[in-house]
Formats: structure tokens, sequence, C-alpha cells
């Protein structure tokens, strides 16, 4: 009888961390800024633009460029809004 209360309580508890862990992966923010570039990316070499989540400390934009860089940028940098705006008409 022990051991199958034991057994139980094992499964029990690898089920609740194996549910715990897939629940915070899926409300945890995705990708944040901490360091952002203050220059000016051309309008041409930019793929995509994305906000970072609302749980970032910082709100900003990831500029993806033709390079493959991934680029933070404050969401107060005008031509940064511009761009994502420009893409938001295009993606309708």
């Amino acid at each position: 009888m022990k051991t199958t209360v034991g057994l139980l309580l094992l499964l029990l508890t690898v089920y609740y961390c194996a549910a715990t862990n897939q629940g915070v992966s899926e409300t945890s923010p995705g990708e944040c800024c901490f360091n952002f570039f203050t220059g000016r990316i051309p309008a041409k070499k930019i793929v995509s633009v994305t906000k970072t989540h609302s749980g970032c400390l910082e709100k900003a934009f990831v500029i993806h460029t033709a390079a493959g860089k991934r680029v933070c940028v404050s969401q107060s940098a005008t031509w940064a809004q511009e761009s994502f705006d420009q893409q938001q008409i295009s993606d309708e």
C-alpha cells in the first residue's frame, strides 16, 4: 500500500512540474530589449519591425534587417514608429 501511495505522489509531482513549466513559458515575455541602438537604419535595409512584449521593462521595437541582424530601438524613435506603422499598413 505504501508503495502505491508513494508512486501516486511521484506521478502527481512529475505531472505538476511539467504543467507548471509549460504555463510559465506561455505567459512570460518573449523578446525584451536592454540595450538600444540610437542611430537610424535606412528603410530599405529593414525587413520587419516588431514591438516587444508588454511585460518588458522598456517599450521598444525589434528591427530585423536584411543582413539578418536584430536591433533594439526605443519606441520613442520617430523613424522606428513610422517603419512599424508602414509595415502594419502593408500587412493589411
